[in-house]
């Protein structure tokens, strides 16, 4: 495993570009502000290069990308409404509990896996929330 630290798009092609050369190769996405800034490129890139790789979230599956397996964006979303509800009800930020990500969702593109001729195996498919 090698990790890969880029800081802008012009970064993240040449690195992928570079990357792909490596036999066996694949990319894993980490959650941050510049994958997220430049997602449709990653996309693009691991297409073009044909370069396998997993992303953390589901919007990356679904615009594209082969795999994406993180926690559910839009249950986070209403946990932290149910904090906002309890500290205006006089709950101090200090009493309440830290709360971690209780589900996950794993989505694959198939149509993305048959480009790279990749097989899936249906056991993998049948553990996914969503095939597209």
């Amino acid at each position: 495993m090698v990790g890969l630290e880029v800081h802008s798009g012009s970064e993240i092609e040449n690195v992928v570009a570079a990357f792909a050369t490596e036999p066996h190769c694949g990319l894993i996405i980490a959650p941050n502000v510049v994958s997220f800034a430049n997602s449709d490129l990653i996309i693009a890139l691991a297409a073009r290069y044909r370069v396998p790789a997993i992303y953390p979230f589901a919007f990356y599956a679904k615009a594209g990308g082969l795999v994406s397996y993180g926690f559910d964006a839009a249950e986070q979303f209403r946990q932290g409404a149910g904090y906002v509800d309890r500290l205006l009800k006089g709950a101090k930020p200090a009493d309440l509990p830290v709360q971690h990500p209780s589900k996950f969702e794993l989505v694959i593109n198939l149509n993305t896996a048959k480009t790279l001729d990749l097989d899936i195996p249906p056991q993998l498919l049948s553990l996914a929330d969503e095939v597209i």
